[in-house]
């Protein structure tokens, strides 16, 4: 075990882990370049830039609900630490298999002396207050969206109380060390706290509301009605899609899964078309942003470790 762990913590198998974790990105994007080309031929460049700067926005809000939960389980990480770490990290999901970006986050809090359990339960945290999040924003879209739409998604709703029983402190911190137990790891450092936890879900919050902001521009951009019912349509059925998509991985389920509720969100109101478009370059333009800010990490990663020698 420790080759293993002193073989993931060498220079040359960092380099290659993100060489590897931007060619998955690169291709996620160049995969998709055909339809979303078109959609690029429809839009205005300012559409297109602004989207792209929204996508900037998401992923920042995104780090800050993530540093939220990383703050309140240990001892305080400095903003410039925490925004590499998280940043560099979200490349890595990228490649097959999942867990990438967990390893590649444990990985590197150690480089900050945050310890390997401490890196991946905050990362799981983060993750359910987003889920949890985007299921209440969910609603929107289930409540107002078109009538057949609960009828197929009900199940959904039952997650909001079983997530926020979860995400109780209480409840929380008996359940993440149980987990730890089990996995004959030391208990958490710090526990949680229900400050942090809501802190961290308005954080989560403003990044959907930032998500379905850029989603709704492209939308109107490609000349659909940019009423407030889009947008709040756009933001409840883009939270649902992405909640879905994410809940059924573990079943798992088929290819496309999040175009075909976003589909049946905004059925009706936007052409299906469109809907494929829009999913797809909205990815693609979220993808671009991940990669830049990975990318500018590891690069001030590598400057500080040469002016430090």
């Amino acid at each position: 075990m420790k080759t293993v762990i002193g073989a993931l913590r060498s220079p040359a198998f960092r380099s290659f882990f993100m060489v590897a974790a931007v060619a998955a990105a690169v291709w996620a994007v160049v995969g998709n370049w055909e339809e979303v080309s078109d959609a690029l031929g429809r839009l205005s460049w300012w559409v297109v830039l602004l989207a792209l700067v929204i996508s900037f926005a998401f992923v920042w809000l995104t780090m800050l609900a993530w540093r939220t939960i990383l703050n309140d389980a240990g001892d305080p990480v400095k903003a410039g630490p925490a925004r590499r770490i998280f940043f560099v990290s979200q490349v890595a999901k990228y490649l097959p298999g999942g867990v990438w970006n967990f390893v590649a986050a444990a990985e590197m809090g150690t480089d900050y002396d945050i310890s390997r359990r401490r890196s991946v339960t905050v990362l799981l945290m983060s993750m359910l207050v987003s889920v949890l999040t985007g299921l209440g924003l969910a609603s929107i879209a289930l409540v107002f969206g078109p009538s057949g739409l609960i009828d197929t998604y009900w199940w959904v709703l039952l997650v909001i109380p079983v997530l926020l029983i979860i995400l109780y402190p209480p409840v929380l911190n008996v359940f993440v060390n149980r987990g730890l137990t089990l996995l004959k790891r030391d208990g958490i450092e710090k526990p949680f706290s229900g400050r942090a936890i809501w802190v961290a879900a308005l954080w989560a919050a403003a990044s959907w509301a930032v998500a379905g902001l850029q989603v709704w521009l492209i939308l109107t951009g490609l000349g659909n009605d940019p009423a407030l019912q889009t947008y709040l349509l756009t933001l409840g059925g883009y939270a649902l899609a992405w909640v879905v998509g994410f809940l059924v991985f573990f079943v798992p389920a088929g290819v496309g899964v999040r175009e075909v509720v976003l589909g049946a969100s905004l059925a009706g109101l936007v052409p299906a078309g469109d809907v494929v478009v829009v999913v797809l370059l909205s990815r693609i333009l979220f993808t671009i942003a991940d990669l830049i800010l990975g990318l500018s990490s590891s690069l001030s990663i590598r400057r500080s470790a040469r002016s430090v020698q």
